[in-house]
């Protein structure tokens, strides 16, 4: 199940580039008690994301993309982010 936060990465995602494939996991657990543990459960992710609003741009810039879609949840809500975003292949 996942939680608040997650969620809520899921739909900005999706309404910001009808990704052809999402995949947001919570990795907190592998975490737990580490620098940005903040017990809440949710303080780690990995998103998977494909989408054509990413054709054509450099790994720098789909990376951006994401965290500005995500506004505030990189580095204040969320400790760790990593980020694995692409263009469906013709």
């Amino acid at each position: 199940m996942s939680g608040p936060v997650q969620q809520e990465m899921e739909r900005l995602l999706t309404d910001a580039f009808k990704p052809t494939r999402l995949e947001v996991v919570n990795d907190s657990a592998s975490h737990s008690g580490h620098a940005g543990d903040d017990g809440s459960g949710e303080s780690h992710f990995t998103v998977t994301i494909e989408a054509p609003a990413f054709s054509g741009k450099s790994r720098l810039e789909r990376q951006r993309m994401v965290n500005q879609a995500l506004g505030d949840i990189p580095g204040e809500r969320v400790h760790a982010l990593s980020i694995q975003a692409s263009a469906p292949t013709p």
